[in-house]
C-alpha cells in the first residue's frame, strides 16, 4: 500500500526529475565559472562522448580544447592528452602507458621550464576552466608544494639558458661554408689577436 503511494504520488515524479537535473548540471556544468575536478571526472571529457566538452589537464590547470576537436577529439593526434593531466608527456614524448602522468620527476630545469611554457600556451589559445585536484592543487583548490616547487624549478631552468646565451654571445661567431666540389673551410679565432684574424682553413671534402 506504501510502495503504489509513492509510486503514484506526482512528489516523487517530482524528486526524480530534480535529481536527474542535479546529475545532468554535475556533469555538463558550464564552465563559465571555474570548478575543481577530481582525476575520475576529468576523464569523462576525453573526447570520446560527442555531448561532453574536450578538456585538458597540465600542471593542474584544466582547459577546454574542445575548438580543437580535430587533434584532441577521439582519433585525433593529441587524443593521448585529453581527460587527464599528463604534463611529463608534453617533453618526454612518451604517449603511453606510465609516460601519460603528471610527475615531472628526474626531468632537468629546462625541461620543466618547457612545461610550464606549454601550460602558458593553453592560458593563451584555450579557454581556462578550473583545476585538478591531487598533485599540483589541493581539495580548496589552493597551488601545493609541488606546484611551488615546479615554478622554482622552471625559473631556474630560465636563468641557466640565459646563462648560456650570455656566453655564447660572448664567443666570435665565425662563417663557415661547405659543398660537396670545393670542401669545406672552418675558421677558429685567433686568441692572441684578440679574435681579429681568422686562422686555419681545414678542408672537409677528403674526408666525406
Amino acid at each position: 500500500m506504501a510502495a503504489r503511494l509513492i509510486a503514484t504520488s506526482p512528489f516523487v515524479g517530482i524528486a526524480v526529475f530534480v535529481s536527474l537535473i542535479a546529475l545532468v548540471a554535475f556533469y555538463y556544468k558550464p564552465f563559465s565559472q571555474q570548478r575543481l575536478f577530481t582525476v575520475e571526472e576529468l576523464a569523462l571529457y576525453n573526447g570520446t562522448d560527442q555531448s561532453f566538452p574536450i578538456l585538458l589537464g597540465i600542471l593542474g590547470s584544466v582547459f577546454d580544447v574542445t575548438k580543437g576537436k580535430s587533434h584532441y577529439g577521439e582519433g585525433g593526434g593529441y587524443n593521448h592528452f585529453s581527460g587527464r593531466d599528463a604534463s611529463r608527456a608534453f617533453v618526454s614524448g612518451n604517449f603511453t602507458g606510465d609516460g601519460l602522468t603528471d610527475s615531472l620527476r628526474d626531468l632537468s630545469s629546462t625541461q620543466v621550464k618547457s612545461v610550464v611554457e606549454w601550460r602558458d600556451f593553453y592560458f593563451r589559445s584555450y579557454t581556462f576552466v578550473g583545476k585538478l585536484v591531487g598533485r599540483y592543487y589541493d581539495s580548496e583548490g589552493n597551488p601545493t608544494k609541488y606546484l611551488k616547487g615546479v615554478e622554482a624549478k622552471a625559473a631556474r631552468g630560465a636563468q641557466l639558458l640565459e646563462k648560456q646565451k650570455n656566453e655564447e654571445a660572448k664567443q666570435p661567431s665565425c662563417n663557415s661554408r661547405w659543398s660537396q666540389d670545393e670542401g669545406g673551410e672552418v675558421c677558429l679565432p685567433d686568441v692572441e689577436s684578440n679574435y681579429r684574424n681568422q686562422a686555419v682553413i681545414v678542408l672537409l671534402s677528403q674526408f666525406l
